[in-house]
């Protein structure tokens, strides 16, 4: 075995292949130290850049809705075109150009308008399809300030229907894809931009007069938000604080433009967003006053619906996490890039037309309240002599329903239509059932007798229907179940069921 080690050692051939590999070996060493120095290098170097937190510096701050913090790369036409905004915003940007870009709104408006126009403040919160397109319009129109709020980025599947966004803006915040691409239209439009969700608690920062301008008030609020309890929230804080607000109703599974309108949020039809909307706001005691712009296309077959989500995803449970953020929605709605366009530039016309006093009209209110005092007193009566026939004393005796919720059950939960008939004229509200106790007034409070009613023991019924239904049902307390055919029955659990869930908002 020595002998042939000594052999071997001595051959000329295994010393040059021993000296190869002891060559690479320190090679690759050397390779790997100069990698390992260069790393640490690059690693003090990116210590040392980053500032303490004593020191004065540039920084963004991680929003708790997740979205992506990283400033986002900018073309050189991008840079361009905010270099030229920045000057223009600070006076740097020539009247004539302004007035010739503007000068078809101006014949239209006339001069007084577009100034009055130019001057005003308008909030958009949400910068979807109806969103962005409403805040283009106004940019193009004139408006010079403009503060945009939305939480999201752009996405591939929003390019559909968002007026300005490219591939290329795909992953930043939808409030920076807006003011980027419209300073290159208008550079002169002055912006605020908060990459945030609508929240009440911020409602005094985030509806505030404009920055550096104390007093300069929002002179109108755009709604753009899908969510419902954002929408309501926001709508309801407007209307306490005397805030113009118009809102978007659902532009999702719409497909006729010519069905979309503006209007009082109390004569809203065919629209489940904004049934919701209502229900909601009736709750809060809002129940006219708000402008909106629905669609009064009706659903039908072969029409898109809101999609389900997969099986799959249900099965693996916790479906609420695939929001976007709690309380979002997580199923997939369809959507025709042309209906939020739609939506968005009725809205900006319809804001323009406001700001700068041009004359026109829209839909007003529902004109019910008249009906509903008529209802109202109909169902005090019914219940008087439900009473009276138990042998009560009815001196005094009131209901705990107002106006309101009168209007609340007719409109809202049964669609203003007899749930035996479907008529839609004479209306009255009257128990669906008997009571197990008998009709005797609530006594726990001395000097007031009231009924024990509540809204889920009322129906819609015709006048005529009422009378026969109070004799049939009440006075004899027969079952409206050995009275009435069973897809009545239904209806009416069906109804009832939506009144016992909303009543959690009350």
């Amino acid at each position: 075995m020595s002998t042939w080690l000594e052999r071997q050692g001595s051959s000329h051939q295994t010393q040059l292949i021993a000296t190869a590999i002891l060559s690479g070996i320190t090679v690759i060493g050397i390779v790997f130290g100069a990698q390992a120095i260069r790393r640490q290098v690059a690693v003090e170097d990116l210590k040392a850049s980053i500032p303490s937190v004593d020191e004065p510096h540039d920084a963004d701050t991680v929003p708790n809705f997740g979205t992506n913090s990283i400033r986002p790369l900018f073309s050189r036409e991008d840079e361009r075109a905010a270099a030229l905004a920045q000057r223009a915003q600070q006076g740097d940007y020539d009247e004539e150009l302004i007035r010739e870009q503007l000068t078809r709104t101006a014949s239209f408006l006339k001069p007084e308008g577009l100034s009055t126009l130019r001057s005003s403040f308008v909030i958009v919160i949400g910068l979807g399809g109806v969103g962005s397109h409403c805040t283009a319009a106004l940019a193009r129109s004139g408006v010079s300030h403009i503060r945009i709020i939305d939480f999201d980025q752009v996405t591939l599947s929003s390019l559909n229907r968002n007026a300005v966004a490219t591939l290329a803006d795909v992953g930043i915040p939808k409030v920076t894809c807006i003011r980027k691409r419209l300073e290159a239209v208008a550079p002169w439009v002055r912006w605020e931009c908060f990459n945030e969700v609508w929240r009440e608690d911020q409602g005094h920062r985030l509806l505030a007069s404009w920055s550096g301008e104390e007093g300069r008030k929002p002179d109108y609020v755009v709604d753009a938000i899908d969510n419902i309890d954002s929408k309501v929230t926001l709508l309801s804080y407007c209307h306490e604080h005397g805030i113009k607000v118009i809102s978007s109703m659902g532009a999702g599974c719409k497909s006729d433009p010519t069905k979309v309108y503006v209007g009082d949020i109390s004569g809203s039809i065919e629209d489940p967003l904004s049934r919701t909307t209502r229900r909601r706001l009736r709750m809060l005691g809002i129940s006219e006053g708000i402008p909106v712009a629905y669609s009064i296309e009706k659903v039908g077959p072969g029409k898109a619906e809101l999609l389900p989500l997969p099986e799959e995803e249900f099965q693996k449970g916790g479906v609420g996490e695939l929001s976007v953020l709690p309380d979002f929605r997580a199923r997939i709605l369809p959507v025709l890039g042309t209906m939020p366009a739609v939506f968005g530039h009725v809205i900006a016309n319809f804001v323009i037309m406001e700001l700068s006093g041009y004359p026109h009209e829209s839909g007003g209110r529902t004109g019910r309240e008249k009906l509903y005092e008529s209802v109202l007193q109909g169902l005090q009566a019914g219940e008087v002599r439900l009473a009276r026939a138990d042998g009560e004393d009815v001196q005094g005796f009131r209901i705990p329903v107002s106006k309101d919720d009168v209007g609340y059950l007719i409109e809202e939960i049964f669609r203003g239509k007899s749930v035996l008939s479907g008529l839609p004229t004479r209306l009255a509200l009257v128990r669906w059932r008997s009571s197990n106790d008998g009709y005797t007034p609530d006594r726990r409070w001395e000097g007031q007798k009231f009924s024990r009613l509540q809204l889920s023991d009322l129906v819609c019924m015709t006048k005529e229907e009422a009378a026969v239904h109070e004799n049939k049902v009440l006075a004899d307390r027969a079952r409206p179940e050995d009275v009435y055919e069973a897809e009545v029955v239904a209806l009416v659990a069906r109804r009832l069921a939506e009144e016992r869930a909303m009543d959690r908002y009350r």
